[in-house]
């Protein structure tokens, strides 16, 4: 699966597709752009979603963003989970039970 650049006006439509990793990034941020090559790993195993928080504010206080990189896990029943930080793919998988 190829990763998805989300935005406010495409969101909801991403996270209703099943499970879905979303990635709240910023190109200025170190750990972000560690996470990149990991996330990139592991986009055949579940969605993955991108967002750039210095152009979706309204996004980021829906969903309490407040540091870089926030992975949230959109589960198919429509709950979710948040971390915060930089994860290995290993870390990554075991959190979303892949």
């Amino acid at each position: 699966m190829e990763i998805v650049i989300g935005n406010e006006e495409n969101f909801a439509e991403l996270i209703n597709k099943g499970n879905v990793l979303v990635d709240f990034f910023a190109t200025w941020c170190g750990p972000c752009k560690m996470l990149g090559p990991e996330l990139e790993e592991i986009k055949d195993k579940i969605q993955i979603v991108k967002v750039n928080i210095d152009e979706n504010l309204e996004l980021c206080k829906q969903y309490g963003v407040m540091s870089v990189p926030t992975l949230i896990y959109f589960k198919e029943d429509g709950t979710y989970e948040t971390k915060v930080g930089y994860m290995p793919k290993e870390t990554i998988l075991n959190w979303i039970g892949k």
